[in-house]
């Protein structure tokens, strides 16, 4: 590196001498027709020719060469380096002075700009840095979420297909040794009527958990897929809340319901199947994740001109805040990261396609403070399209 600047020092001594001693001999070639200034701004163009191209030290030789040039060719008296006229000495000192400033402030303004390329090029080479290394950590983040989404799956899968597929065949197995017993000859049978009631009804369930589970799987890739097609119809929030309720009847016995509707809340244009699959997706979790004999309590209200909300609220173990986003992701109870407690069952698929339903409706669905108490309260806020006149379902609780 020493060795290109020691050159390329060496190549503006010579730029600088040969420069001078053109610009000196085409000057001398007009004889006494060229002006001593005309002179001296020539040679002032050689120096800050030097000095912007190989820096302050060439343009220090060069003004001292056009010194001399301008001093023995051109100012009397011609061919000595004598000064008859005082005045010279003058325009000589600040000739020298010009050309070494002139030089000086050429050469920095040089540096600064090769600083500012170098700067230039180093912040292009973080960016790009930066770049990768986002793009690898993006990599690595989608390849982190895919892994633990394949380990959700298979646990998901192992866990809600064996576990059934388990019982149905323990029942069937029993009741098929019992009619080969029979068929054999042997006269007391192991099970009396009940018995195989039990281990029937056994099969119906697992094969109704099945059903649900497959149902899920379907309706998850659907909502992925943007094959979700919603059936619109103007329906009231009381409809939908009913209907919910009634459906989640066999999980509320062992809890105190409350349920609060708004006077006047007005018809919205929703599919009323799939917004009454949410509410008792969210009330049956509000069942699974509180204690018996606490209460449970739905709420829906005009939240203002463009959206009505819908809140259940329960006295459960609640969700911590870091896990509230998470509880809408695919999965997250198979992943069995962040247990909620309890032996409940569920794939983790609920709030997934609750939240794809909602948001397919153009709303929102989050978990929100219940401001220190304990428990946990879900919000579904839907659009709110108030062309159709207002159905007034009155203000009411019902306790069970």
């Amino acid at each position: 590196m020493n060795t290109g600047i020691t050159n390329r020092r060496w190549v503006g001594y010579g730029v600088a001498i040969v420069g001078t001693a053109l610009v000196t001999g085409a000057l001398k070639l007009f004889g006494n027709h060229v002006n001593p200034t005309t002179v001296a701004l020539a040679l002032l163009l050689v120096i800050l020719f030097v000095a912007s191209g190989w820096g302050a030290r060439c343009a220090v030789l060069a003004s001292m060469l056009s010194l001399v040039s301008l001093n023995f060719f051109f100012l009397p008296p011609v061919g000595t380096f004598s000064i008859a006229d005082p005045d010279n000495w003058v325009a000589l000192l600040v000739f020298l002075i010009t050309g070494i400033v002139a030089g000086r402030l050429s050469a920095n303004a040089r540096q600064r700009a090769a600083e500012a390329d170098a700067g230039r090029v180093e912040i292009e080479r973080l960016y790009h840095e930066l770049q990768d290394t986002f793009e690898r950590s993006s990599q690595a983040k989608a390849l982190k979420q895919s892994e633990r989404l394949k380990s959700a799956l298979l646990d998901a899968v192992t866990h809600d297909l064996r576990t059934p597929l388990t019982s149905i065949k323990a029942s069937v197995t029993t009741l098929l040794d019992e009619l080969h017993a029979q068929a054999i000859g042997r006269k007391e049978p192991t099970l009396d009527d009940e018995g195989r009631k039990e281990l029937l009804e056994v099969i119906n369930e697992e094969s109704d958990r099945l059903d649900h589970f497959i149902e899920g799987l379907m309706e998850m890739a659907r909502i992925e897929a943007g094959e979700m097609h919603l059936r619109r119809t103007w329906s009231s929030i009381d409809e939908i809340v009913n209907t919910a309720l009634q459906r989640a009847a066999p999980r509320l016995r062992s809890h105190r319901l409350e349920v609060w509707l708004e006077d006047e809340l007005p018809a919205i244009r929703v599919d009323e199947r799939a917004v009454a699959e949410v509410v008792y997706t969210l009330v049956d979790n509000a069942a699974k994740y509180s204690p018996p004999q606490s209460t449970i309590r739905v709420r829906a209200r005009a939240a203002n001109k463009e959206a009505i909300e819908i809140t259940i609220e329960d006295e459960g173990v609640g969700i911590p805040s870091e896990l509230r986003d998470r509880v809408f992701d695919k999965f997250f109870r198979a992943t069995r990261e962040g247990e909620l407690g309890g032996n409940s069952s569920g794939s983790g698929m609920g709030l997934a396609i609750a939240k794809g339903i909602i948001e397919a409706h153009g709303g929102r669905i989050w978990i929100e403070e219940l401001n220190g108490q304990k428990g946990t309260k879900v919000v579904v806020a839907l659009p709110n399209c108030d062309e159709e006149a207002r159905k007034q379902t009155g203000n009411h609780t019902i306790r069970s």
